[in-house]
């Protein structure tokens, strides 16, 4: 950058020599070092002769310059870019790391967004802002000095409006700050709309909602627009002024600059140079308008992405304890409030022995799933103890503990990859036969093999190709081959027929080392045949007990029996008037 500044500051003085010395004459006007250099090239006379040299001289000059002009571009590129590739890096990965919480409540599109368009204006403002800046402050401070060495009553009248482009670009960078954050916000709910309506499509279109998300989408698209809109008419008043300024200080210095020629008190020379460097003074200071654009829309990227930055790791317990699980889980009053004031759940106690079946029912928003999620680390209980293996939860290791507990999800997500690939996720050493194994006990096994590429079939985005219950049972696939002590069926077993199950249910028992299984449904089918049933109304564990137990008992369990009981009962009485078996 300073190499470049200077051999741009050079071109004007070699022509001021070959004009003032050369051509007319005047050897005070040219500095010693170079004097030495045209003596060594032969003195004036040769010169004058053949000013092919100087021009020469000139072309060299312009050619070294464009070298390091190219070098500027290069490494300011690669230095961007690789602050943009580590920048993303470091983001992704401390994404990667915050709590399951933080996920829940964040906006998907917004974080997209920050990881792309915000970084992506960090780096465009190191690569060209950052590098003009400093090209600003070489060519300023060289061409000053040369300017001084020369006239000064021309350098202040060259320099007169410098000062109000400097306080004008301040000002229009303060404002421009907020009208920028306000348009990233507005792309980011707009990536948000986006993110959401491709995401859902078959939702839109079973409903035939397509006008309706066109016309959410438009009032973001709108909104964005006006925002960016008055950016871009604030920026065209502050280039229109500054232009205006430096326009008419450019023809201030040329005519005061050929006044001053006239009347002998500067050279042509002298004025050539002056005439060129104002150029390169006044561009670059009005171009400092631009670059505290650039500097305000980079400062409010940085500020967003220091957001997520800024939100506090999850707690692995990273010197916390390993130790062998075997599956025995003791819940000791435990109570959970994501907030303060608002328990979801109240007093917890139960205990669940190695191998043994925990059904857990209740209506919805009792607080079932955060029962579970508690298992996994996935939440920090308020008060009370958790116990597995005699071990406190709270004081094992995080990683250790997922991979001991595995935990299948209502709504199962797969990735766009093939079948094989999906169920082997969760652990990258399982071999063929394990995964087949675990797509037996899923009851998914067979289905598969009727596809046409079989277990290399590769499913669609989220595993949209397969049906809600193939994608359930390869999610279930995806977790037992884990093999882990403690399982969950977060209400999984519900995209399933009755049929398939109960095929689950006995596999899972036929399987060797059985886990301690919790299975969270409102199918009573599904939990009747548990060692334990723990119902939950309102955060608070209203009953436990076996099935048998718990139909004789007045309460929750007994009248959602008796309702699906005589359901099954008509099902049954319709099917023998019908024929049907």
């Amino acid at each position: 950058m300073g190499i470049s500044a200077v051999l741009s500051l050079a071109t004007p003085l070699i022509v001021k020599v070959a004009i003032d010395y050369i051509i007319q004459n005047k050897p005070e006007e040219v500095p010693e070092f170079l004097m030495w250099f045209i003596n060594k090239l032969g003195g004036r006379e040769v010169l004058m002769n053949n000013l092919w040299v100087p021009a020469l001289i000139l072309v060299a000059v312009t050619a070294l310059n464009g070298i390091f002009l190219y070098l500027k571009g290069k490494l300011s590129a690669e230095a961007s870019e690789a602050a943009a590739r580590n920048m993303r890096d470091v983001v992704y990965s401390h994404i990667q790391s915050l709590p399951y919480d933080y996920h829940v409540k964040a906006e998907t599109g917004d974080l997209i967004q920050r990881c792309t368009s915000d970084i992506e204006t960090i780096r465009r403002f190191l690569a060209v802002q950052m590098v003009e800046m400093g090209n600003i402050i070489f060519m300023i401070a060289s061409a000053l000095t040369v300017m001084i060495s020369l006239n000064i009553n021309m350098t202040l009248v060259s320099t007169a409006t410098m000062p109000f482009i400097f306080i004008f670009a301040v000002v229009f960078f303060n404002k421009v700050s907020r009208l920028f954050q306000d348009a990233d916000e507005a792309e980011g709910r707009l990536s948000t709309t986006l993110q959401e309506n491709l995401t859902a499509v078959r939702v839109v279109k079973a409903f035939g909602r397509q006008k309706y998300e066109v016309d959410k989408y438009d009032e973001k698209n709108r909104e964005y627009r006006d925002k960016s809109f008055k950016l871009s008419m604030l920026l065209a008043v502050y280039l229109a002024m500054s232009d205006f300024v430096i326009m008419s200080q450019t023809g201030i210095v040329l005519i005061y600059g050929v006044y001053r020629t006239v009347t002998g008190a500067i050279t042509l020379g002298t004025l050539v140079v002056f005439t060129s460097y104002e150029g390169k003074l006044l561009w670059p200071i009005r171009h400092l308008g631009r670059i505290l654009t650039d500097a305000g829309k980079a400062l409010v990227s940085l500020g967003r992405i220091k957001e997520i930055l800024d939100a506090p790791l999850e707690d692995m317990k990273e010197n916390g304890l390993k130790p062998q699980m075997e599956g025995d889980i003791e819940f000791e009053n435990v109570s959970l409030g994501y907030e303060e004031g608002r328990e979801i759940l109240e007093d917890i106690s139960f205990t669940a022995k190695k191998g043994e079946t925990i059904a857990i029912l209740g209506a919805t928003g009792s607080g079932k799933s955060s029962l579970v999620h508690l298992l996994q680390g996935l939440y920090d209980y308020n008060s009370g103890h958790i116990y597995i293996d005699g071990v406190e939860l709270k004081d094992i290791n995080k990683e250790h503990l997922r991979k001991n507990v595995g935990l299948i999800l209502q709504e199962p997500f797969l990735f766009s990859r093939s079948i094989k690939e999906n169920i082997g996720l969760s652990n990258y050493r399982a071999g063929d036969d394990e995964v087949f194994e675990a797509a037996r006990v899923s009851s998914v096994h067979d289905v598969i093999n009727e596809f046409e590429e079989g277990y290399d079939t590769i499913v669609g985005e989220r595993g949209v190709t397969l049906s809600g219950g193939q994608k359930q049972r390869v999610a279930m696939a995806r977790t037992l081959v884990m093999n882990t002590p403690i399982l969950i069926f977060d209400d999984s077993l519900s995209a399933v027929d009755t049929e398939t199950d109960v095929r689950i249910r006995n596999s899972l028992k036929e399987r060797k080392n059985t886990a301690t299984t919790f299975i969270i449904s409102h199918r009573i089918t599904t939990l009747k045949e548990a060692d334990l049933i723990l119902v939950l109304h309102e955060g608070k564990l209203k009953q436990t007990g076996t099935h048998e137990q718990l139909v004789s008992e007045e309460g929750l369990y007994q009248r959602i029996w008796n309702i699906q009981n005589s359901i099954e009962q008509e099902i049954v009485k319709a099917g023998d008037e019908y024929g049907y078996v």
